[in-house]
Parts: structure tokens; sequence; C-alpha cells
């Protein structure tokens, strides 16, 4: 569409947001001066939804009057509550129902779902990542191939963006798969890189990766919430995810797991069980004999904390007041295609987007590096970041020298992202 560079035409695109209503449904961070902050950091931790503040109540009245007997009584009964969120989990990432479960943390999810899908052999060892993972990823990478009793500098595989560049080209990244296929065990990659927010083609990477007898699983901490997928019809294997970004459920909220129905009929396959992903009929005869439920749960170890998956449920549930991820994702084409557009526009020289422009291969978020002054000084980036945030806008910071903004559909107007990049300007001029 034809932007404009006017805060008149960011208020009529705001005029006729079919999505702008929901906005209301969260509680927005204020400035000293009572004013409305401009939040763009829901690619690190969302705002509240309203729902899931009122959700969470209601449980904590359920376990004032009810005591023990929640877990059974009620249109939200505790013994069943994940089960509550499978719908909406399923739709935001593309899945079958029984292919996702809500349970653990993100990493920990993630070495779960590696004690099954990471089995190395004198042959086929390595684990495919990126170089600039998340660090907790390659954490949790680099200790389970040491557990397996291989050495990280011969098992860990890195793609990484070429000499003088900052983004991982797709075709690099398949031929690394292509020539390293049979040596590697896993590849395990995010769906959206958080320091650059490019946005891994996961189709092409999990059909070349099986073709070449790899496993193939996404960390999607950045994609849920952000980016429309197909996870079923992709045939990726597993995915994790947090619910605290793009999804608003809260700071370490409960996270998300999907696993393929291919792999629910396996009982053979290895994992770490506990008696939440025991067959639910029999569970509560509490025999020592354990059977694997056929879908997701079987992942599952214990019973889930129920007032954080309150929180995910209210969130989930203003995602469909919004129309789901499709409507979203619409709304976010448009506002952070609005956001490049006033800084090429506003700002041209001034600042480097290293978000690729390709609306295929990005998301709500753009990372921008500040163009260094004539004396090339290094902490430039760290004081205009510092002069936004004492101006009212919220974002963040990542070393070395890059600006995270996220205006998310959920939440930010046309409006919030004009102001920004008027922000930005006098906070460049100044420093």
């Amino acid at each position: 569409m034809q932007f404009e560079n006017t805060l008149e035409f960011a208020q009529q695109m705001d005029r006729h947001d079919p999505l702008a209503a929901i906005r209301n449904e969260f509680s927005i961070p204020k400035m000293a001066n009572g004013k409305e902050e401009i939040y763009l950091c829901g690619n690190s931790l969302g705002l509240q939804p309203k729902l899931a503040a009122e959700y969470v109540q209601r449980e904590l009245s359920q376990w004032a009057s009810l005591g023990v007997k929640g877990h059974f009584s009620g249109d939200f009964p505790w013994m069943p509550y994940h089960e509550f969120l499978s719908e909406g989990f399923a739709g935001l990432v593309g899945a079958h129902q029984d292919e996702v479960v809500c349970m653990n943390t993100l990493t920990a999810n993630l070495h779960f779902m590696m004690v099954s899908f990471y089995q190395p052999t004198k042959t086929r060892h390595k684990i495919l990542i990126e170089d600039h993972a998340f660090p907790s990823d390659h954490y949790a990478v680099e200790s389970q191939i040491k557990f397996h009793g291989y050495d990280p500098k011969d098992s860990m595989l890195l793609i990484k963006p070429r000499e003088g560049e900052d983004l991982i080209r797709n075709e690099d990244l398949m031929d690394l798969i292509e020539k390293e296929g049979e040596s590697i065990a896993l590849i395990m990659l995010p769906g959206v890189q958080y320091y650059t927010g490019q946005v891994f083609d996961m189709q092409a990477v999990t059909q070349l990766g099986h073709q070449k007898g790899c496993k193939v699983g996404f960390d999607l901490a950045h994609a849920a919430g952000n980016i429309e997928m197909n996870l079923h019809e992709w045939q990726v294997d597993f995915a994790c995810w947090c619910t605290y970004k793009y999804l608003n459920s809260g700071p370490g909220s409960v996270a998300g797991c999907f696993v393929h129905r291919n792999h629910h009929q396996d009982e053979s396959l290895p994992r770490f069980a506990g008696w939440w992903g025991h067959d639910k009929s029999t569970r509560f005869k509490m025999e020592n004999q354990f059977k694997p439920m056929h879908s997701a749960e079987a992942w599952q170890l214990s019973n889930p904390p129920v007032l954080s998956l309150a929180a995910i449920r209210g969130s989930l549930d203003t995602v469909k007041k919004a129309g789901g991820i499709k409507a979203l994702r619409e709304k976010s084409l448009k506002l952070t295609g609005y956001m490049r557009y006033l800084l090429e526009t506003d700002l041209p020289g001034r600042i480097n987007i290293l978000t690729p422009a390709d609306s295929r291969y990005s998301g709500s978020q753009l990372s921008l590096t500040v163009r260094l002054n004539e004396k090339d000084d290094p902490e430039r980036g760290k004081r205009v970041f510092t002069a936004l945030e004492d101006a009212g806008v919220t974002g963040d910071w990542r070393y070395p020298n890059v600006i995270r903004v996220a205006p998310v559909p959920q939440y930010n107007s046309f409006e919030d992202v004009y102001r920004f990049v008027e922000v930005l300007r006098i906070a460049l001029e100044k420093h």
C-alpha cells in the first residue's frame, strides 16, 4: 500500500484499522506524566491482557472457595486445564490439537525434546544450530552433546552469515545441510532469529533435513504469535516456544511444545517420563508401569501451574477476539511496513535496518543499528537508546549495537509507529 509520512495519515490508518479496539483489551504502561508509553518491546515481554488478570483472579477465587475440589469443579477444572489451551496453540502454529501441549519452560522443553530426537551415532552425531543462537539454546545444545559423550568442537555445526554480512543466506544454509547432512543427527534452528529478526524458511529446512535423514526442530520463541506457520504440513518433528513475548502471558509463563503425529505412536522413543504423560484413563491407578499417551501430552512430566495457564488462556482468548494469527499477521505487515517506510524516508543514512525487507523473511521486529558518527564512537547507539527510553519509548538493546523494536498488532497503533520515529529522529540529532 502507499504510505504517507504524516501524523494525519497514521491517525487515519488507526481509524480504519479493524483491530484497533483490541488495544483496549490490554493494560498500557504509563510515563510519570500520565501519558501512555510507546511500548515496542512485545518481542521481549508482551503487555498484560485484561482477560489474563481476570482469569487468574477467577482461579484464585476458586482455590479460596473450593480448595482441592477445584481440580474437578467449575467450567475450567484444574485437572484438565492445559487442554483448554490446545485449540489456541494449534491455531497459532498450524497443528492438530493433539500435537501441542502447554508445559514447563522453553529451554526445559528443548532439553526434553532433544532427549527424544537427538540420538547420536558414531557417523551421525552433529547438531546444526546458528552461530549467533540465543545463548540458552547454545548452552542446551552444547550440554546435550557432552551428555552423550561427544565433543562440541566436533559435534556442534554452526551456520553463520558471510563475512561482513548480518543475515544468514538461505542458500548457504541449504548448501551446508546438503554437504553435512549425512553427519547431522538434529537440525535445531529458530523460527525467527532473535537478534536480527530474520525468519527462516522452516518448510524448506525441514524438507531437506528429512531427505538427509536428520531430525528437525525449531525454537519458536520469536515466531509464536508473530508469524503464520504450518508445522503439521511442513512435517516438523518438534518445536518449542515461550508464551510471554507475542503471546502476552506474563514473565516466565509456562511454555508450549509441538510434537508431530508421526511420533505419537512410537512408544520406543526415548523420553524423560512423568505421571502427567501417562495414559490419563489409568493415571490414578498409581501403577508404576509407564504407558505414554499417544499425543504431545506424553512428554509432560507434572501437572502444570494453573495460575500461569489461566493467564495464557486469557491471552489466547484475546488473540481469538482479534481474529487469530491470520488477522494479526495482516496488520503486522502494515505496521512494520509503515515503520520501515518512515525510517527509510525520515532517517536515510542514519539508521541501518538489519531485518530483511522481504516480508517472507521478517516478522514484527525490526533490528536497528545507529550509524556511527565521524569519531566512530561505539557508545553512540547506547546513548540514542537511552534517550528513547527517557522520552517514553520502550524497546530493547542488544550488544554490541542493536536497538530492537516490535510494533505488535494486538496493542500497537500506527500513531505509535509515527511517534516512535519522530522521537528517534530527535534522539539522533542530540546524540
